[in-house]
C-alpha cells in the first residue's frame, strides 16, 4: 500500500455493517505485574462497493472493537463490483501476505478463507475465487486484500484512461 494512491471516501450518510476479523490479547509486563489489553481488527462495509478496515487497541475488548470501527470508518475505499464479482484477476501484497482473487461465475459463492472472506463479504462480492498465500496473520491478510481491491478498475475507467470506446475494451 505504500506506493499505491488510494482515494479515500467519507462515511457520511452510508449505512455500514461492521465485522470483527480478529481480536488479540496482548500482555505488557511491568514492575507491578502483567497488564492485559486487547487489539482488534474490524472491517466495515456497505455490501455495495465500499469497504474499510481499522485497528483498535484498548484495555477491554468492547472498547478495542469500537475504536477499530471508528478507525475503519476513516479508511473507506470504493471498489468496482460488477454483477456480484470483481472485474478482473488481481493480486495484492502486504508484508509477508500475498492474496490472489479471480472473478467467478454467478452461484459460485465466496471461496476465501477467514480474514479475506470478511473483507470480500463486506464489500459486497457474492462470487469470487480467492487464495491467501504466505503469512496468515489476519492484519497482513486484511491489508493485502484491501490493497488488491484498491487496484481493481472497472471497464468504464479502463476505456476512459485508454481513450477508446467501451466495446474495444471487451473485444480489443
Amino acid at each position: 500500500m505504500s506506493n499505491l494512491k488510494i482515494k479515500r471516501i467519507k462515511a457520511v450518510d452510508i449505512e455500514l455493517k461492521e465485522r470483527l476479523v480478529a481480536i488479540n490479547r496482548v500482555t505488557k509486563v511491568t514492575k507491578g505485574g502483567r497488564t492485559f489489553s486487547f487489539s482488534a481488527i474490524v472491517v466495515v462495509g456497505n455490501e455495495n462497493g465500499i469497504v474499510g478496515f481499522g485497528l483498535g487497541k484498548a484495555r477491554d475488548a468492547t472498547a478495542a472493537m469500537s475504536k477499530g470501527t471508528d478507525d475503519a470508518k476513516k479508511n473507506l475505499i470504493r471498489v468496482p463490483v460488477i454483477k456480484g464479482t470483481i472485474p478482473h484477476l488481481q493480486e495484492g501484497r502486504y508484508s509477508g501476505s500475498l492474496v490472489f482473487m479471480k472473478p467467478a461465475a454467478p452461484g459460485t459463492g465466496v471461496i476465501a478463507g477467514g480474514a479475506m472472506r470478511a473483507v470480500l463479504e463486506s464489500v459486497g462480492v457474492k462470487d469470487v475465487l480467492a487464495k491467501s498465500k504466505g503469512s496468515s496473520i489476519p492484519h497482513s491478510v486484511v491489508k493485502a486484500t484491501i490493497n488488491a481491491l484498491a487496484q481493481l478498475r472497472d471497464p468504464y475507467t479502463v476505456a476512459q484512461v485508454r481513450g477508446i470506446s467501451l466495446d474495444k475494451v471487451f473485444n480489443g
